[in-house]
């Protein structure tokens, strides 16, 4: 929940702690935080020498950022955690089909995987995140691919062509 005054929001938590009582439940204290969030955070926090507060969310990081005018936006960008575990899930999966499928199924399901991630992270003011993830898994399945012998399956300089599929500007899904 978003307040305007810290007052307004100590309130809402003890009648929040209030009604969960009546149905026999109770607030995990260690995941129930108050954060200075809007669109003075970052002034404040500027003016306090710190760094503004942000916080997780299903696999995306929110913090307070301004529009190209100037204005507050909320703005999110994809997790460091979630974005480390999915190339490592990545990585893991291709170090483990590269001999077992051919190469043109095994790019087919590379592409799958990486539309699937976009599919969920390619949203507004989060293009780094996404221009990462997809040059981190290009790099990863050249780097698999020309494990599988002892020559170079796919040159340096052609290096794009198999793993092209991967390349391009991330489409951006969802816009707010």
């Amino acid at each position: 929940m978003c307040f305007e005054f810290q007052s307004d929001a100590d309130e809402f938590l003890v009648h929040l702690g209030e009604r969960m009582e009546k149905f026999g439940l109770e607030l995990a204290e260690e995941k129930t935080q108050q954060l200075e969030f809007g669109r003075y955070a970052r002034v404040k926090a500027n003016r306090r020498g710190v760094k503004p507060q942000e916080f997780d969310f299903l696999g995306m990081t929110f913090y307070s950022g301004k529009t190209r005018n100037g204005v507050f936006k909320v703005k999110r960008r994809t997790s460091r955690k979630k974005l480390r575990q999915s190339l490592e899930r990545f990585t893991d999966w291709i170090r483990r089909y590269r001999g077992l499928l051919p190469t043109g199924e095994l790019l087919r399901r590379a592409k799958a995987r990486v539309a699937g991630h976009m599919n969920y992270y390619a949203i507004t003011d989060n293009s780094d995140s996404c221009h990462l993830y997809r040059h981190l898994t290009t790099r990863a399945l050249f780097k698999w691919l020309n494990r599988r012998s002892q020559r170079s399956r796919i040159p340096g300089r052609d290096s794009t062509k198999p793993c092209g599929i991967l390349a391009g500007p991330p489409h951006v899904f969802a816009s707010t």
